[in-house]
């Protein structure tokens, strides 16, 4: 039996996906519910004065095979997305509004499959209110709830939350007190949980 332990992920972080498949199949084996902790990666960044790997040339072309082994190795559908780096702020903050309407992990994995397995361009609006529309959700109301003052300072404050407590990038996972970072993590994240 493992502790449940938190995850802070962007959509926008092709290792947060492969992370988030890894998690699918720990919470599915070990019957517990993983606490997904949304944020604004550029934002986190930002607050570091960071600069992201995916803008630094020899990085970027590092991390696209580095992914694509990691894909095979678990055994992960994965497709690195051409339109990358899709903009993920109302993506980001859907999940919230996916949280207050309890449908939260359905959104994050319909996401996150659209970008890292389907390749969608979701930098374009429309694609986005068809997988809404597929999710039965109605993309206008949706769009609308994402523009509110109070989904907008969830995020802000969740982000600001993450920084402060020394979280620097994603995936990011959090247990006893100790961060752990990198998708490469899970397995010490499990040996931690199980204290």
């Amino acid at each position: 039996m493992i502790k449940p332990f938190e995850f802070y992920f962007d959509f926008i972080s092709p290792y947060s996906f492969l992370a988030h498949k890894e998690i699918i199949k720990i919470e599915k084996r070990d019957s517990i519910k993983i606490k997904y902790k949304p944020i604004l990666l550029g934002g986190l960044h930002n607050l570091h004065g960071i600069k992201a790997p995916a803008f630094i040339p020899a990085k970027a072309r590092h991390m696209i095979r580095d992914c694509k082994l990691i894909a095979e190795k678990n055994n992960i559908s994965f497709k690195f997305n051409s339109y990358f780096p899709i903009k993920s702020l109302n993506l980001m903050r859907g999940v919230l509004v996916a949280e207050e309407d309890n449908f939260k992990s359905y959104y994050i994995d319909s996401i996150y499959n659209a970008i890292w397995q389907d390749g969608l361009n979701l930098n374009d609006e429309n694609i986005f209110q068809k997988i809404l529309k597929n999710l039965n959700i109605n993309p206008k109301t949706f769009l609308l709830r994402l523009a509110s003052s109070s989904i907008k300072d969830s995020l802000k404050k969740k982000t600001s939350e993450a920084y402060e407590k020394g979280i620097f990038g994603a995936p990011s996972f959090v247990i006893n007190n100790k961060i752990f970072w990198g998708q490469d993590r899970i397995e010490f994240v499990l040996s931690e949980a199980k204290k």
